[in-house]
């Protein structure tokens, strides 16, 4: 798969006229023919590419959630580290284009509606990231492919806000946040590596997950 998503030259044309429109004159006081007028397509076309207003406003995450869900399909060795690193995915694409991340962040905080549907936005993460860690760790206890999804998605959230909010914030500062949701659940690698012998004692803290312990033991049997 390509490194981010592709999206068509007028996908992207009809996203950036609808925003500009929004922020200037409002979402609710913005018609589809004005977005579709400003952007050079036929109000068909548009219908084509999104189902109306607020499709716009979220086409991002439909590309990003296809793109996750591609890539976490793909052999991973470790699935905590898979989970985490698809989080650090969707904050390098808005980061890539911090201005207008913020103007769609601005659109959203102002219309009920869309606040609303980016709740929901947010949840499909989440499921995607819990349906991916219980089908990769077979044995998981829900609570904990759960718990880590909803802690990752929210750490997640916490330092894109941060951005969207005028701060320079680079990956490696969410890439911290995400290794100290490991270290909470005991996943994160660099535990001494024990010797080969006739008897190996394996020690795991308290927090690891009963399927992540199996999975490290099986691991390490096979190798």
């Amino acid at each position: 798969m390509t490194e981010h998503a592709e999206v068509s030259p007028t996908r992207t044309a009809v996203v950036a006229a609808a925003l500009e429109l929004f922020a200037r004159q409002g979402f609710d006081a913005t018609s589809v023919e004005q977005i579709a007028r400003a952007a050079g397509v036929s109000r068909s076309t548009f219908f084509r590419q999104f189902g109306g207003k607020e499709d716009v406003v979220f086409a991002d995450h439909e590309g990003l959630i296809a793109e996750l869900r591609a890539f976490l399909s793909e052999p991973h060795d470790d699935p905590w580290e898979a989970v985490c690193a698809a989080s650090e995915r969707v904050f390098s694409h808005f980061a890539r284009d911090p201005e207008l991340a913020r103007r769609r962040y601005e659109i959203v905080r102002g219309v009920p509606g869309l606040r609303d549907r980016e709740i929901v936005t947010v949840f499909r993460y989440e499921r995607l990231f819990d349906e991916y860690l219980r089908e990769s760790l077979p044995g998981l206890a829900p609570i904990d492919a759960v718990g880590f999804s909803a802690l990752v998605t929210a750490v997640h959230n916490h330092v894109l806000r941060q951005l969207l909010r005028g701060e320079k914030v680079p990956v490696a500062t969410l890439r911290r946040a995400l290794d100290d949701v490991r270290r909470r659940y005991g996943v994160l690698p660099g535990e001494p590596e024990p010797q080969p012998d006739d008897v190996v004692v394996a020690v795991f803290p308290r927090v690891m997950p009963i399927a992540e312990m199996s999975r490290r033991v099986q691991a390490k049997l096979s190798d």
